[in-house]
């Protein structure tokens, strides 16, 4: 059945000129949203080239990790006012009204587009890193905390943008996300005032795990990356499904069926025998993804 997100991305395709695709170490993809004069805001076009990169990063077997990143001084300052995503990109937007708020079944369709990169960036087999150099707010905000892991530049800040601009603080599985990682309460708070999480205050709370300096973000998410490398494509892949699945499991021992049954699939790969023996021998593993 065709969704309204794909609908709305089927009828403009992909330009691939806001989000630049790199490989940066051998299995290793990084992938910059590249409108640096507007803070990296979700444009229409933007948001097709994510998806689009997405989708091609689903699909790279070669590919083991996802570095995501902004262009300039910043991550993603979310929606862009000026710009925004609507069904009919030559439509124009007056001052007046958003062209994607001029029906539901439009906004709908943008809205859908927009959130459900929020499950594409958790079903990749692949972990995500957010390398964080600048604001990450509203739709950025979402990117950042759909990832696996947050590295942060000192320079970084977060907010649920939603509330300040006449919408609810929950959007775009933010409200969904923020209190699993940082506790209901502190979440609630930033939800509804929708105020800025400097970085040393992001590291405090758990919403990110590493602060760097200014211009080390990428650097330092390529370390962090290099690590998860390190380790098994099988056994990679099942810490990530096991690890968001457990967000949403009622009970320890559901939770532990899950974790042994993922357990004795993993110990009948090949790499996981490589593993050990390289571990053995004290050299770095070849891994087959067999």
């Amino acid at each position: 059945m065709l969704t309204n997100s794909d609908a709305y991305l089927r009828d403009t395709p992909a330009s691939g000129r806001t989000v630049r695709v790199e490989e940066p170490s051998p299995g290793v993809r990084l992938l910059t949203l590249d409108r640096p004069e507007r803070l990296n805001a979700m444009s229409g076009e933007l948001i097709k080239d994510l998806h689009a990169a997405l989708d091609a990063v689903a699909l790279d077997d070669s590919c083991r990790v996802v570095v995501l990143t902004g262009a300039g001084r910043a991550f993603c300052a979310g929606l862009d006012l000026h710009d925004p995503p609507r069904r009919d990109a030559s439509e124009p937007v007056s001052e007046e009204e958003i062209a994607w708020r001029k029906s539901p079944q439009a906004g709908m369709h943008v809205q859908q587009a927009i959130a459900s990169l929020v499950p594409k960036l958790r079903n990749l087999r692949q972990p995500v890193i957010s390398a964080v150099n600048g604001p990450a707010s509203g739709g950025g905000f979402a990117l950042a905390l759909a990832s696996d892991v947050r590295v942060a530049s000192t320079t970084a800040k977060f907010n649920a943008a939603f509330v300040r601009i006449g919408l609810s603080g929950c959007d775009i599985g933010v409200s969904w996300l923020l209190p699993r990682l940082i506790g209901a309460g502190l979440s609630h708070e930033l939800l509804l005032t929708g105020r800025f999480v400097e970085a040393e205050e992001a590291l405090r709370i758990g919403l990110v795990s590493r602060v760097v300096d200014e211009g080390k973000t990428v650097e330092a998410a390529l370390e962090t990356a290099a690590l998860i490398s390190a380790n098994s494509p099988m056994g990679v892949w099942m810490t990530k499904e096991v690890a968001w699945s457990q967000l949403e499991i009622p009970s320890l021992q559901a939770g532990i069926d899950l974790e042994n049954r993922t357990q004795i699939l993993t110990s009948y790969t090949r790499d996981m025998s490589e593993q050990i023996t390289s571990f053995l021998e004290r050299r770095p593993a070849n891994y087959t993804d067999s």
